[in-house]
């Protein structure tokens, strides 16, 4: 039997929240139904949007905030596969500073007009439930890398913006780090530190039994994942070529528990999420376009 090659682009490196993926590699369970999946990291955060749109690729996964945000009429959710908590990571002593309105610094993997506008939106709603009114110009975004914790320890920065809990939280309790991790639950903002994957109309047309059977075995080596956590790690470590660790063991276990199973199109998931990027005038769609999206 001949394979039908998809590939697929990530959003960021290869991380444990792509573990359905590396498990189906991992067992063949892929290939076992006429799948060859290419897996690519891309240079850059949203390269898998203009690569979809040139039809160079069939996949890509990315946060749902960049549906909206990276829109074109060809796009084509298949649903969300994975959702954490996530926020901006304030060290304790820096709190009182933010409610002060004295000039903190944030470090971020990606500094830029949007994802400045809504870290800040964070603080700002986190410091408003404090009883402050946050000004602009005492928060600083610096962009340096992903590497939050070891860029808070160095004692540069007051806090850290596009964290995952999956990750940072739990690296932060291997620290003994004491923060406050200003997540939706303390801010109030809808969630979007999750996973979506996509492709566009035109691949759908083209390829929708490929891309079908593609999505149900990622759902199967989710469920594989989550009820075999040694195996799901045995994977990871073995995929990635990695030395295993207490804190990746306790990384991919907390990662397990965000999986969302079957993956599916759902309009209604981030409703929330497209009105707040409407009220930030960071993404408008109409709803025709927001339809189309599904």
């Amino acid at each position: 039997m001949t394979a039908t090659n998809l590939t697929l682009t990530l959003e960021w490196f290869l991380n444990p929240d792509h573990l359905p993926f590396i498990a189906g590699l991992h067992t063949q369970a892929y290939e076992r139904a006429g799948l060859s999946i290419n897996i690519i990291e891309p240079s850059e955060h949203y390269d898998g949007f203009a690569e979809l749109a040139a039809g160079n690729i069939d996949l890509h996964i990315n946060e749902p905030i960049h549906l909206f945000e990276h829109y074109f009429a060809d796009l084509k959710s298949l649903g969300c596969f994975f959702e954490t908590d996530g926020g901006v990571m304030l060290r304790q002593e820096s709190t009182q500073k933010l409610i002060n309105n004295q000039p903190i610094r944030i470090t971020t993997p990606a500094a830029n007009a949007i994802t400045n506008k809504i870290g800040f939106d964070i603080l700002r709603r986190y410091a408003k439930k404090q009883g402050c009114d946050l000004n602009r110009d005492t928060v600083q975004f610096v962009e340096t890398n992903f590497q939050h914790l070891e860029n808070l320890k160095q004692g540069e920065f007051d806090g850290a913006w596009l964290c995952f809990y999956n990750f940072e939280g739990i690296e932060a309790q291997h620290e003994a780090l004491d923060n406050v991790f200003i997540d939706q639950s303390l801010a109030a903002f809808p969630n979007f530190s999750a996973l979506e994957l996509m492709t566009t109309h035109n691949t759908w047309q083209q390829k929708q039994p490929a891309i079908s059977r593609f999505v149900e075995v990622t759902n199967e080596m989710t469920m594989f994942c989550i009820n075999n956590a040694d195996k799901a790690r045995e994977a990871y470590y073995s995929y990635t070529n990695s030395t295993a660790s207490a804190l990746m063991d306790d990384i991919i276990n907390d990662t397990l528990k965000r999986f969302i199973v079957p993956i599916q199109a759902d309009s209604e998931r981030w409703q929330a999420l497209r009105n707040y990027l409407a009220e930030l005038n960071i993404a408008k769609l109409t709803d025709e376009q927001y339809q189309q999206l599904w």
